[in-house]
């Protein structure tokens, strides 16, 4: 059988389903299962709601449309905008981009928006957080023997990021992506091991998974989420909640990934705190190991007057 994308346009989107639904996971079925009673589906819903109404993963989602021939989710939702004739740019801009920003709004106004966006998506992180479930946590990481922290996606670069500023100080701390390489980190945990499972919905199936095998061999097991109801919270030892997506900015409102972001930044400071010796000597270290790699700071212009008078004042 030739790849869908040799022959991807002279099929529509209906028969690329049906040629790849044979081999699909039962997973990527319930996927086609949506679509073929809403075909308009995909311009109407972000990857979030696609996957939740399927009952699966937005990586799910990703996997279906790149098995029928598109790259990614977006690719996709033009394909199924143009066949249905609802691709015009406004519709596409208020699904993709936002419903509270104008397409021809200035830089400004642009601004503006967004400043006020991030700014409740913090406050709101910041109504939402148990402070002593976040020193529960900072305390648990502190006193580990390792750390495991699980993301896919754009989850994943929170993962990493909260992995390289532990491991700066002094925590054996990884992250993991890959279903298979973090199952078999999550396997080898004990009850002297932490592990993160960061997920904006707390729906992504990898995630949940990693983090219910890591809790099984029994390590404290952490949720990162905007959802306390979801599976991820539920897989999870403790559960620290984030401000849930803006609706007006879909579907990868950054300001969520910022409310993770403060999450773990105060995972960070509070678990240096318990660790200030150590943790400076090896901040110390690292700075002087990458010091070779930075240009040195110029000192400030001495700017000269020609009055001999002025400059001894």
């Amino acid at each position: 059988m030739p790849p869908i994308q040799d022959i991807g346009n002279e099929l529509s989107i209906t028969q690329r389903i049906s040629l790849r639904r044979p081999a699909m996971p039962r997973a990527m079925s319930k996927i086609a299962d949506v679509i073929a009673a809403h075909p308009t589906a995909p311009v109407e819903l972000t990857i979030t709601e696609l996957a939740d109404q399927a009952g699966t993963s937005p990586a799910t989602v990703t996997r279906f449309c790149r098995a029928i021939g598109f790259d990614g989710y977006t690719q996709f939702r033009v394909g199924v905008a143009a066949e249905s004739g609802r691709g015009d740019a406004g519709t596409t801009w208020r699904t993709d981009i936002a419903d509270d920003i104008g397409h021809d709004d200035p830089a400004d106004r642009v601004l503006l928006t967004l400043l006020g966006l991030h700014t409740r998506s913090m406050e709101t992180t910041t109504s939402l957080l148990d402070l002593d479930d976040v020193q529960l946590v900072a305390r648990a990481i502190a006193d580990s023997r390792h750390v495991d922290i699980y993301g896919v996606g754009g989850s994943g670069v929170i993962a990493d990021e909260f992995r390289g500023r532990l491991y700066r100080i002094g925590i054996n701390a990884h992250s993991w992506s890959d279903v298979h390489d973090g199952l078999t980190s999550a396997v080898l945990q004990d009850a002297s091991s932490v592990a993160v499972g960061v997920s904006n919905t707390g729906r992504t199936e990898e995630t949940i998974e990693m983090l219910a095998h890591a809790r099984a061999a029994g390590a404290l097991t952490v949720a990162i989420t905007t959802d306390a109801g979801s599976a991820l919270a539920a897989a999870a030892d403790v559960a620290l909640i984030t401000a849930s997506e803006h609706p007006g900015h879909r579907p990868d409102d950054l300001s969520i990934k910022h409310s993770q972001l403060l999450v773990i930044d105060l995972l960070y400071v509070l678990v240096a705190q318990r660790t200030l010796g150590a943790a400076a000597t090896r901040l110390a270290a690292s700075a002087m190991a990458v010091s070779t790699h930075r240009r040195a700071v110029r000192s400030p212009e001495v700017h000269r007057t020609s009055d001999p008078k002025e400059s001894r004042r």
